[in-house]
């Protein structure tokens, strides 16, 4: 255990004093959601373009997917855990350079971003199936959860736990929403 401590104190000094201006501010727009509006219009656009008029039910479902996520992010975990930032860390937060003076909450264990953008990932992969998109996804989740890194207001494993518990999430409410669908046409069916 104190190997994994040493390798997360490590990474996340190394990514956090690696800073320059223009990475700050870089940085602190991918963990942002203002830079990512483009991104979220295409998947409302493919999301229409493909399930037309039950599309109304996979952008509910996608926006639930995302909220479960967050929810369980800071109920589960972090209210669970009570695991300090690296930024509120009285011994690290020394070391660390935050971009803005922002530090966030108190709890950090497991990364809500992280969780998030792997479930918005993971259910938009599924639902859309679509090479290039899953692809462009989870690079998206993949970058701003480093953000969340170098910025020095989570450790590695806060992030790796956020990954893994969003991709859970993602999947889950996948299946979810595949039997939701498969009720509702049975149901016209029997009608």
């Amino acid at each position: 255990m104190n190997f994994v401590i040493k390798i997360d104190y490590q990474t996340l000094i190394f990514l956090n004093r690696s800073h320059n201006p223009l990475l700050d501010q870089i940085m602190w727009q991918i963990s942002g959601n203002l830079l990512w509006l483009p991104l979220y219009l295409v998947i409302l656009f493919l999301v229409i373009k493909s399930y037309k008029s039950s599309s109304w039910l996979i952008l509910l479902w996608i926006i639930l997917t995302v909220a479960v996520s967050d929810f369980t992010s800071v109920h589960l975990f972090k209210n669970v855990f009570h695991r300090l930032r690296p930024c509120h860390n009285q011994f690290l937060h020394v070391f660390l350079h935050l971009v803005h003076n922002h530090c966030g909450g108190n709890y950090g264990f497991i990364s809500s971003h992280a969780a998030n953008t792997f479930a918005l990932a993971t259910i938009v992969s599924l639902v859309l199936k679509r090479q290039w998109l899953s692809a462009t996804m989870f690079f998206y989740a993949s970058i701003v959860s480093i953000s969340r890194i170098y910025l020095g207001v989570h450790y590695p494993t806060d992030v790796l736990g956020g990954m893994i518990w969003g991709l859970f999430v993602g999947f889950l409410m996948f299946k979810i929403l595949t039997l939701t669908q498969k009720t509702i046409n049975s149901s016209h069916g029997q009608s």
